[in-house]
């Protein structure tokens, strides 16, 4: 059995890491670890950058954390504001004792008042919850879920992320 440790204890990041890791590696039995850990960047990371930085911090953190663990993710949602929009998209980053892997959700501009909110300093989740009239959303079905309703959920949409970090470890061959 392997086991991943995931730096968060959010249901949807947790379920996104097992279902990821069981698309890649049906043969193996998977245990997903929850731990919390800080970060340094901002609560609502603002670039692609800094929302790479905190997905790659987050893996690092919790291999310190449980470092007898045979794989540690880090998972990190932000946001970029552009001359086209405010775009929202993840990272997924990946740690084994020797590789990383990492990848990205697909993006997609969210509407003009959740950027006006998360301009003025809101995190998505606290604007999303406000906008849409629900609680904790950032923990249910999350931006993606609330604006496609439900087509896409937040877990579904981090699961393609999971797979893409995962690319170098399924051909470790090719990665080396």
């Amino acid at each position: 059995m392997k086991t991943i440790v995931v730096a968060s204890k959010n249901p949807v990041k947790l379920k996104a890491a097992e279902e990821g890791f069981k698309a890649m590696f049906p043969h193996e039995e998977v245990k997903v670890v929850a731990v919390e850990r800080q970060v340094t960047i901002s609560m609502q990371p603002m670039t692609s950058a800094e929302t790479l930085k905190g997905a790659c911090e987050r893996a690092t953190n919790a291999r310190l954390t449980t470092p007898d663990a045979d794989y540690w993710m880090g998972i990190e949602g932000g946001v970029e504001d552009t001359d086209q929009g405010m775009e929202l998209f993840a990272w997924v980053v990946v740690l084994d004792r020797e590789n990383i892997g990492k990848g990205r959700t697909g993006m997609f501009y969210l509407p003009e008042r959740l950027r006006q909110l998360v301009n003025g300093g809101m995190e998505l989740g606290e604007a999303d919850d406000l906008v849409f009239g629900r609680s904790n959303s950032k923990q249910a079905n999350g931006a993606v879920g609330l604006l496609t309703d439900d087509a896409i959920t937040r877990t579904t949409y981090y699961i393609p992320a999971v797979i893409f970090a995962l690319i170098p470890f399924k051909n470790a061959e090719l990665y080396k």
